[in-house]
């Protein structure tokens, strides 16, 4: 059986223009696996990614917005966002959560890769990372 860092390898593989691929703890905010092929991707930088993807997912501002669904609802919103694109001048991230892991993927690549590509891969290593976790 493949290790999270096999599959975060096996992710940036399969994806043409593809940087870095990498699991965070949602709860921790700790990578649980990471790839990378940029040398300039510093455990600073990595970090910094890994604190953003969880304050996107799970932060104060998330929280508020759920806090605010439930109270008009009459229900209990809590850890609604499952998937989050974002582009930048050079790279693009693609996040999803795997739910009964509290963990989320996020595969990085430059603004030349595909965006089809990149969703296809992130969605289909969901089952081997979670065979891998």
């Amino acid at each position: 059986m493949a290790n999270v860092n096999d599959v975060c390898r096996a992710t940036v593989e399969d994806v043409s223009d593809s940087l870095a691929c990498g699991v965070v703890d949602l709860n921790t905010g700790m990578f649980l696996g990471v790839h990378h092929i940029v040398p300039h991707f510093t455990q600073a930088y990595l970090d910094a990614v890994a604190a953003a993807a969880v304050d996107m997912l799970r932060g104060k501002t998330i929280r508020r917005v759920e806090q605010l669904l439930s109270k008009q609802r009459g229900q209990e919103v809590i850890n609604t966002t499952n998937e989050v694109f974002m582009s930048s001048d050079h790279v693009f991230h693609f996040m999803k959560v795997m739910k009964d892991k509290d963990a989320v993927v996020v595969l990085v690549t430059k603004t030349t890769s595909n965006q089809g590509s990149g969703w296809a891969a992130v969605r289909n290593s969901i089952s081997d990372f979670q065979a891998a976790m």
